[in-house]
């Protein structure tokens, strides 16, 4: 045993090859290179990270989303006929389902008659009007002349009555002094103190101041005859006046009556309009531009309001909604910039720029939100919706279909600089 290790130790001391240990050898020979493509991958790493992955967030929870349009008719009635079909092309404006428009043309025509009945009694009232217009104006004016006049009369006749009084007031005192002056007379010529032709003479006298009296007393009489007369056509024009004024009351009555009918006239217009209206809605037209899906519709069925049977999307305006978790959604901002992919092209980049972020995650949103204050509770990462619009309209070759999955790249790195004014 002693002679063979030290064999062994002269052969390695001579160089032998059992001295060499040729594995340890090309250890110490390879390390410098595994280093070094350590080395060279960490930097390769480093730099996809820094030009690729820094400053950007990403996710492949997104999808197509559209404005949907979903038809419904807003009467109720039966389908005559359908226009389009599903997947078809169709313009804001153009007829999809054509309704049984009968009922409606019926209540078109109903409320057509019931306006023409309406302004035939607007014109008749207002014939009426006018013509009774004229006619109390008219008596009114004679009323009020003759009223006037009578007053007149009235007036005249009064100072008739003065004057006459006045004058009798002369008479009777004429006639006094007429009796007074016959008596002294008379018993003057009793005693032939004078001579008979003075007492005629004083006889004379008296009699004509008696007929004088009587004279003035039958004038006062007529005078009052004829006062009584006109205060008679005094109440005859008043009377007159007043029925007049009251006829001008009826006329006010008629004027009211033709503002009624008028009202009902604009409510008969608005029920003609609404007829109208709905028999309009007898034709169902596409809202905006896009391609109908969900057809659901055919020739014969009773349809009422509200009961969705088609809808229009619109491909051309589509938009991305990216679901990004919210430990990712630190420095995004409205305004930058996105690239999309398609799992459809994965050979095509879209672009696009960040418009929204939505005001809660999708959870407290949902019909049954989550109630973390009950039970017991894990910390689950939320995911916020962001929206996403395209830069540009999409290319022919590569439409996007509502739902479809995408992949959405944000980058981060460009920052507001200043608040939105």
């Amino acid at each position: 045993m002693d002679a063979l290790n030290e064999k062994t130790k002269q052969e390695e001391e001579n160089g032998s090859p059992r001295g060499k240990h040729p594995r340890s050898h090309l250890l110490r020979h390879r390390w410098p290179w595994l280093v070094l493509l350590i080395l060279v991958m960490s930097a390769l790493g480093g730099g996809y990270w820094w030009f690729f992955l820094h400053g950007r967030v990403t996710t492949d929870d997104a999808y197509i989303h559209a404005d949907v349009a979903s038809i419904s008719s807003r009467v109720p009635g039966t389908v005559l006929s359908v226009q389009v079909d599903d997947n078809q092309r169709v313009q804001t404006g153009d007829v999809l389902v054509e309704l049984d428009p009968k009922d409606y043309q019926i209540s078109v025509a109903l409320a057509e008659a019931h306006l023409a009945r309406i302004e035939a009694d607007i014109k008749a009232a207002e014939v009426t009007i006018s013509l009774v217009d004229s006619q109390t104006q008219a008596q009114i004016q004679t009323a009020r002349a003759a009223l006037e006049k009578a007053r007149d009369q009235e007036k005249e006749k009064y100072h008739q009555m003065k004057e006459v009084e006045k004058n009798r007031l002369a008479a009777k005192a004429e006639l006094t002094e007429a009796e007074n002056n016959y008596r002294r007379v008379h018993r003057l010529y009793g005693h032939k103190a004078i001579s008979e032709q003075a007492q005629d003479e004083a006889e004379t006298v008296l009699k004509k101041a008696e007929a004088n009296l009587k004279a003035l007393d039958a004038s006062i009489r007529a005078v009052k005859a004829s006062l009584k007369a006109t205060h008679q056509d005094i109440d005859e024009a008043w009377t007159q006046f007043q029925l007049a004024q009251k006829d001008r009351i009826k006329l006010e009555a008629e004027r009211h009556q033709l503002a009624s009918l008028k009202a009902q006239r604009d409510g008969a217009r608005v029920q003609l309009d609404q007829a109208k209206l709905q028999v309009s809605y007898c034709t169902i037209k596409a809202p905006l531009s896009g391609w109908v899906a969900q057809k659901d519709i055919q020739v014969g069925n009773r349809i009422q309001p509200g009961q969705p049977f088609m809808a229009v999307v619109p491909l051309e305006e589509v938009y991305v909604e990216a679901n990004f978790k919210e430990t990712q959604l630190a420095n995004v901002e409205m305004g930058q910039p996105a690239t999309i992919k398609a799992d459809t092209y994965p050979d095509y980049m879209f672009h696009g720029r960040v418009v929204s972020v939505q005001a809660g995650t999708g959870a407290a949103f949902s019909l049954l939100p989550p109630e973390n204050a009950t039970g017991n509770w894990i910390k689950i990462v939320r995911r916020i919706p962001v929206r996403v619009h395209l830069d540009r309209p999409l290319p022919s070759q590569y439409p996007l279909r509502i739902g479809l999955s995408l992949k959405v790249t944000i980058d981060t790195r460009k920052h507001k600089t200043q608040p939105d004014s």
